[in-house]
């Protein structure tokens, strides 16, 4: 089995924890000095990392580390820099930002999404590279704005930087699950247009709210419509069709009609389901006498379906089954992650797993176990060993 630096990779993580890199400009925070400490790291080892710009202060860092051994494929390790908010501090029993280590785990926002994740492919790059000539190579990326709309990812694909890829795994935590498969995203935006007109003489309006009503029954009736076209995946689960906001008038001025109500919609799909279709379903839904009905696609991340037959996941279960001495248990990703963008729109093979627990992140004292970062380190580097040598 290939050695990995255990204090190494669990103390880099600690300081990438006490990096508060939220993108949060008013609190002049982003994602810069997570990606300055990634690259640090990078060059004190000898690597030559580039840095891109996907947007201001928010920086894409890529290292290609070269084998030594000859031709070969090249692996992309990937993992993202930035974390979401911390929230309510009186909802933590530690400090967000403190990396403290208790019981056996590393404490924090972001220990586990991901950034044990993030320190786990560095390190175990670094250990194949010790161990001697590889043959291909690996590209070490951290990426921006994950939690966002994945800017980073969508600049790495757009530079052209994924045309060479061959397989990438994605370090999210998913509690030793190996994620082949991943929902998609359809965001949607509908806006009503109606007339404003005074409470007291609604026949001298046209109120988009009245138009609200039909529609949002109409999306939860299309919601079971797809359930029953789609049965629910092994790994995914169902189809959701999900309104999240609803925005209409003013509280100040409850005798007012509004011109215009505005909703939004959260669907959630899996493969098979057609991201267009829904969206010209929803339209035809919104449609009303007198009201004039916009839908806006605001996110569209088709779901993932990566065959566990594909290099980057058979050697990524062998290197499961090595390491652990476990059988792998496949799962799905219940969200999207980076994985989607770049095998969507940059055709990259992509499987998802890493440190930490499943439903762990977002949360109010988020943690990753120790004895997991140390062990998804190892995984990485026997399942990069596999893919490049063929061994799946």
């Amino acid at each position: 089995m290939i050695e990995v630096d255990a204090d190494g990779v669990v103390e880099f993580t600690q300081a990438l924890v006490r990096i508060p890199s939220t993108n949060d400009p008013a609190k002049g925070r982003s994602e810069q000095p997570a990606a300055d400490l990634v690259a640090a790291k990078m060059r004190e080892w000898g690597w030559d990392p580039v840095v891109y710009e996907a947007a201001p202060g928010r920086p894409n860092v890529v290292a290609v580390v070269e084998g030594g051994g000859g031709p070969g494929p090249t692996l992309m390790f990937e993992g993202h820099t930035d974390v979401v908010t911390e929230g309510d501090l009186s909802s933590w029993t530690v400090d967000p930002f403190g990396g403290e280590i208790r019981d056996g785990k590393l404490w924090g926002r972001g220990s586990a999404d991901m950034k044990s994740g993030l320190a786990a492919t560095l390190y175990a790059t670094r250990a194949l590279q010790l161990a001697g000539p590889f043959p291909g190579r690996i590209k070490v990326c951290a990426l921006a704005d994950e939690e966002g709309l994945m800017i980073g990812a969508h600049h790495f694909v757009s530079e052209g930087l994924a045309a060479d890829v061959d397989g990438a795994i994605v370090a999210e935590p998913e509690a030793g699950e190996i994620c082949a498969v991943a929902k998609g995203a359809l965001r949607l935006r509908v806006d009503l247009t109606g007339k404003m007109a005074h409470g007291a003489m609604p026949q001298h309006g046209r109120n988009p709210i009245q138009a609200a009503g039909p529609l949002l029954v109409g999306l939860r009736a299309l919601q079971d419509e797809l359930q029953a076209r789609h049965p629910a995946h092994e790994h995914l689960g169902e189809v959701y069709v999900t309104p999240t906001v609803l925005q209409a008038g003013s509280q100040e001025q409850v005798n007012v009609i509004p011109a215009v109500a505005s909703i939004f919609v959260d669907v959630r799909t899996i493969p098979g389901v057609e991201h267009k279709d829904i969206a010209d379903r929803v339209a035809a839904l919104a449609a009303h006498d007198g009201i004039t009905a916009e839908v806006s696609v605001l996110v569209d991340r088709p779901p993932v379906d990566v065959p566990v037959t594909d290099p980057v996941v058979a050697a990524l279960a062998a290197a499961h089954r090595t390491v652990t001495g476990e059988e792998p248990v496949y799962g799905g990703v219940p969200g999207s992650t980076d994985g989607t963008v770049l095998t969507h729109w940059g055709g990259i093979p992509s499987v998802v797993y890493g440190p930490g627990g499943k439903w762990i992140a977002h949360q109010a004292d988020e943690y990753v176990e120790i004895d997991d970062i140390v062990r998804c380190t190892r995984v990485f580097a026997e399942a990069a060993r596999r893919f490049l040598t063929g061994d799946h």
